[in-house]
């Protein structure tokens, strides 16, 4: 049942005779002897009685609600909060704006308002009240707010909320929606049962199984009009969908929280936007408190908070589908985010609902390495795939995210822009990532749990902030993301500290390379908007603990030391009149090629990453050597 203009084919009599057979009412209005036999409507005006009203108004009454008039003559809307009775063709009349509203919605108007604004601004002193009891509410028909069928659009104002007036497209669209809403206030009785309620609930079966079948599509509207109707399940199989669609909104599952068999997958999820508040009103215990109104154990929901909180939470279902989990985040876990994602996308079919009323993966948005990987095309995926053992063909898969090699790092949007302050990475091949705290690492150096990148080295002490650990202000000392590289290398990478490369700088290359060979690279970025070459570029490679050659080019000034491969030659890749990043390009193009580095811009730029801090990028200072760092602290008065 469609809102909008009368077509002729609407019937307001089988529609308002089926809504005065279906009323009943609500659980907290009282049930005494008569509640049952509420009259909703009069018998209908008749033509002349209509012409009459329309001759004292000075307006032919738009369609449907001329329509509605010639079957009943007012009606009992019985709005929890707002209009309670319609009145009939003697009733109606202009509204006249008493309040004068008008001044007060010109004053929302800017210098280019919009039509709709306009529109309203407007509606006060021309529309026709339609309301004769209410709730400090009003029923407002707007004849300067019409379509091209000659509908008035409908404004129900709420005077004690204090928000702008809902509007309806028309007369028809705004009983609809009522009829709607009478459902929805009585749908938790257990005794309200008609045809509609029947035929609402065949919708959310038919959308539940036509979702795991992969055509959402097709069960998206099915469920929005149950919901409109408050029929029990379809807002939170809705929610399912609409938070595969966009994965970093959060959503709220009503009562499946006090189910066991959805709780590992829905608390979780639910503790999402909690455990990324700090500081907000009320704390964790006005979350835990509204889990325990739904029925949730309040020490279940404390413990699973406080894991999504540290980054311990980890989704794990059973099954063929809980090995392919485990799989992928293994590949996640170090930045190979397309890799696990085609086995995530290759096991999906055989993901197994733990109950009827789930119809998504929906605890793989809480695990923080796999999480970060379900952007939204890849929620349509998902969406679009046939599982839980219904059939259905399977979509197309979704494109990789991660380019191969270097050279998103100097592309116009590769990381966020652009590396403010340039980016540095070192790279081992043969080793695990684990390994790398025990290679470059400070003393005690430990992989973190998964994080953003960007919120380590936020995170990050600078040196001045720990002089009691015995860090001189001369350190360097870099807070790198921790992962594994096409073939067989793993790098470490730093792409948001402020560090700039001093004439004190010392390549960690050696010290990588003692368990194989190694690259450092250390970019900084010149003055974009003059079109400047980088201010610095550093290269070296070394293997068994000895550097093999390495060059480090500032401004035109090339310093170089070992035999340099041709194609990593600077020369050659940094060139005069050069313009923007064109060396950069053909230096990242460059090793790439020669020596088959790549970095995952995914998990750099979106996902978490484990991180450690290493050693300082710096020597000491030498005899007659001068060192300055400057601390710049904003202050108030």
């Amino acid at each position: 049942m469609s809102g909008g203009s009368s077509n002729g084919s609407f019937n307001w009599r089988d529609f308002l005779g089926r809504w005065q057979e279906e009323w009943m009412p609500r659980l907290d209005q009282e049930e005494d002897g008569g509640a049952r036999s509420v009259v909703l409507g009069r018998g209908g005006a008749g033509e002349a009685a209509i012409l009459a009203a329309e001759k004292r108004l000075g307006r032919r009454l738009p369609p449907s609600y001329r329509e509605f008039l010639a079957v009943s003559d007012g009606w009992y809307v019985d709005q929890m909060a707002g209009i309670y009775q319609l009145g009939g063709v003697a009733e109606i009349d202009w509204f006249g704006d008493p309040y004068d509203m008008t001044s007060v919605y010109e004053g929302f108007l800017d210098d280019d308002p919009s039509r709709e604004a306009v529109l309203l601004a407007g509606m006060w002193r021309r529309a026709l009240r339609l309301d004769t009891d209410s709730d400090a509410s009003y029923a407002l028909l707007d004849p300067g707010d019409r379509d091209e069928d000659g509908e008035w659009a409908l404004y129900v104002y709420k005077g004690w909320g204090g928000e702008f007036p809902d509007r309806y497209p028309s007369f028809r669209a705004y009983m609809e929606a009522m009829y709607r809403h009478f459902h929805a206030t009585r749908a938790e009785r257990s005794d309200f049962v008609n045809a509609t309620t029947r035929e609402q609930d065949g919708r959310v079966e038919r959308a539940r199984l036509l979702a795991l079948r992969g055509r959402y599509e097709e069960a998206v509207p099915l469920l929005e009009e149950a919901s409109e109707f408050g029929r029990p399940h379809s807002a939170v199989l809705l929610s399912q969908i609409r938070h595969f669609l966009a994965p970093g909104h959060s959503r709220s599952y009503g009562g499946l929280v006090a189910d066991r068999r959805y709780l590992p997958e829905v608390l979780p999820v639910e503790a999402l936007g909690p455990a990324q508040e700090r500081g907000r009103v009320g704390g964790d215990d006005h979350w835990l408190g509204m889990m325990a109104a739904r029925g949730a154990d309040r020490e279940a929901a404390e413990s699973v908070l406080g894991a999504v909180r540290d980054g311990t939470c980890r989704y794990a279902p059973a099954g063929a589908w809980g090995r392919a989990v485990g799989e992928a985040r293994e590949a996640a876990r170090w930045g190979a985010g397309d890799a696990a994602w085609r086995v995530l996308r290759g096991a999906l079919p055989l993901w197994e609902q733990p109950g009827p009323l789930l119809i998504v993966p929906l605890g793989l948005l809480a695990d923080p390495v796999l999480g970060p990987l379900v952007t939204p095309e890849r929620g349509r995926e998902v969406l679009a795939t046939p599982r839980a053992g219904q059939p259905g063909p399977a979509p197309e898969p979704v494109p990789d995210l991660d380019p191969p090699g270097l050279a998103w790092l100097a592309e116009p949007g590769g990381f966020r822009g652009s590396f403010g302050g340039g980016y540095r990475c070192v790279w081992v091949e043969g080793v695990g990532p684990e390994r790398l705290p025990e290679l470059i690492g400070e003393e005690g150096a430990v992989l973190s749990g998964p994080l953003r990148p960007y919120d380590a080295a936020r995170l990050a002490r600078r040196p001045h902030e720990r002089e009691d650990e015995g860090v001189e202000l001369w350190e360097d000392r870099a807070v790198v993301a921790v992962g594994r590289a096409e073939g067989a290398w793993a790098f470490a990478f730093d792409g948001y500290g402020t560090h700039r490369m001093s004439h004190l700088f010392r390549s960690p290359v050696a010290d990588a390379s003692s368990a194989g060979r190694a690259v450092v690279v250390w970019c900084e970025q010149g003055n974009a908007a003059r079109g400047d070459r980088p201010d610095a570029f550093h290269l070296s490679v070394a293997e068994g603990g000895e550097e093999l050659y390495a060059f480090t080019l500032r401004g035109s000034e090339v310093e170089r030391s070992g035999a340099i491969p041709e194609a990593l030659d600077p020369d050659r890749l940094f060139r005069p009149g050069d313009s923007g990043k064109e060396g950069q390009l053909r230096a990242l193009d460059a090793l790439h090629g020669e020596l088959g580095l790549s970095l995952p811009r995914f998990a750099l730029t979106r996902g978490k990453l484990p991180t450690f801090t290493t050693r300082s990028w710096t020597r000491a200072p030498r005899e007659g050597e001068g060192f300055a760092y400057l601390a710049f602290h904003r202050t108030r008065r």
